[in-house]
């Protein structure tokens, strides 16, 4: 599955609600470890259906990144049922990805 671009517009939709748990990367252009990071998690995307990648740009989004106090990026947290029930701070390999999942 291709990541998705998460905005205040459509959080509630594409995390919130959906169906499936979501993992949300909150990142910025500027970051060096985000744009590292940004392959393993396209590649973690388009591996594993049962799980949705987000993408939320920190700068454009900044509501989203107060609201879940993001001090640190990249920030990946792991939403399922709505609720944020994981996170990881900094830069992640696939393995980690795959235990994040399993949490």
């Amino acid at each position: 599955m291709k990541e998705i671009i998460i905005t205040v517009e459509n959080f509630t939709k594409e995390v919130l609600k959906s169906d499936k748990p979501v993992l949300v990367d909150f990142w910025a252009e500027w970051c060096g470890p985000c744009r590292m990071l940004a392959p393993v998690l396209a590649e973690f995307a388009a591996s594993h259906d049962e799980v949705k990648v987000g993408k939320v740009n920190v700068d454009e989004q900044s509501v989203l990144a107060a609201e879940f106090g993001i001090m640190s990026i990249p920030t990946l947290i792991l939403f399922k049922d709505g609720q944020p029930v994981a996170q990881r701070i900094g830069l992640q390999n696939a393995a980690s990805l795959e235990q994040l999942i399993k949490e």
